[in-house]
């Protein structure tokens, strides 16, 4: 029984240190929310043909900027389910979350279950670092506090939601959607806002694109915990869980070749807005319709294939059984120079074109 209330005390006593330190030490040297109340994402450089194709895009972070009110309510409750279920009803800190991680993780032997909330993660991400300390949880919780009272639930859930990494260069919801399954934000399904809420935790590890397993065990997952928490009907379960998904593999970026005009725009907006130009959000409308463009890339792409086949291939192939003999030779044989062994190359092309 002794042991019992020494325990308490001590947890008091911790409590208590950690509380000074946080009036004393922590709140003076609190960072201003500047870039929050006054929220400036970086948005690429987008080059769009005359029919408004996307054909260039340029930046260091892929991010579409959307309002909450233009986010789908099923992913804002993906989301929720897997991030912050209390969102809406704690301040800012989930101080259940964190006394049932405790207890968890006191069961456990170790930390398995997260207490950080959307708004701790909105903190940490603009203001504070990745590292695990305590220090670093204190400034964590100190701004989540202060964040709430600068700005309403639905502006944080905005901020997050078009902030955080999701992988594959993508910053944002909107962006992820484009990325992985090639949609407008408002047109993704039920099951794809679960793949994609399941992205924040570990980006590289639940990539669809990467590990497509993992990231199906991820996505049921949620399904069943937005299930849990009557976010969505059994029906709705059901149907997001055995639909097939199409995520974009690792191949062309664009639907229209266009480069080299994307590569002049960028080239003349640089000239202009210099390291600028990719951050802004800057969006230019070439003359090129799409249709033409890509009728004119296929044209000039027979024509050189067709071209090719007339005259043969001049490449090394058919020079690697003589370089072999040549090579085979004793060392004091001269090496054909280049200007021979063009000559026989156009010789084999004018016997191979005469056999045609």
């Amino acid at each position: 029984m002794l042991g019992f209330f020494v325990s308490i005390a001590g947890i008091i006593v911790c409590a208590g240190l950690v509380l000074a330190y946080a009036l004393v030490v922590a709140m003076p040297n609190l960072p201003s929310l500047e870039a929050l109340t006054d929220y400036k994402p970086k948005v690429p450089l987008r080059i769009y043909t005359a029919d408004h194709v996307l054909s260039g895009e340029f930046g260091e972070e892929r991010r579409r900027v959307v309002r909450i009110q233009d986010v789908p309510d099923h992913l804002k409750k993906a989301v929720l389910a897997i991030e912050d279920a209390r969102f809406y009803d704690h301040g800012g800190v989930d101080l259940t979350g964190i006394l049932r991680a405790g207890t968890v993780a006191l069961s456990n032997g170790h930390a398995s279950q997260g207490a950080s909330t959307i708004t701790m993660q909105v903190a940490r991400n603009f203001f504070l670092s990745s590292e695990k300390t305590y220090t670093r949880k204190i400034y964590e919780m100190l701004l989540a506090y202060k964040i709430e009272r600068a700005l309403t639930k639905d502006q944080i859930l905005e901020v997050y939601m078009n902030q955080i990494y999701l992988g594959q260069r993508a910053y944002g919801f909107a962006s992820a959607a484009r990325v992985y399954f090639e949609k407008d934000l408002k047109d993704v399904t039920l099951a794809e806002a679960a793949m994609l809420a399941g992205l924040p935790k570990a980006p590289s590890a639940y990539n669809p694109v990467v590990n497509p397993k993992r990231a199906k065990v991820r996505q049921e997952y949620i399904l069943q915990r937005m299930r849990e928490l009557n976010f969505i009907s059994e029906d709705e379960y059901e149907k997001a869980k055995t639909q097939p998904l199409v995520v974009k593999g690792q191949g062309r970026e664009f639907s229209v070749h266009a480069e080299y005009v994307a590569e002049m725009v960028r080239q003349m907006m640089y000239a202009q807005y210099r390291e600028e130009a990719y951050t802004r959000g800057l969006n230019v409308v070439t003359t090129i319709d799409s249709a033409d463009q890509d009728a004119a890339y296929r044209a000039v792409r027979k024509g050189l294939m067709n071209y090719e086949h007339r005259h043969g291939y001049r490449g090394p192939e058919g020079y690697i059984g003589r370089i072999r003999a040549i090579a085979s030779r004793p060392s004091t044989m001269r090496w054909p120079s280049i200007r021979t062994t063009a000559r026989s190359s156009r010789r084999w092309s004018r016997r191979r074109a005469r056999r045609k």
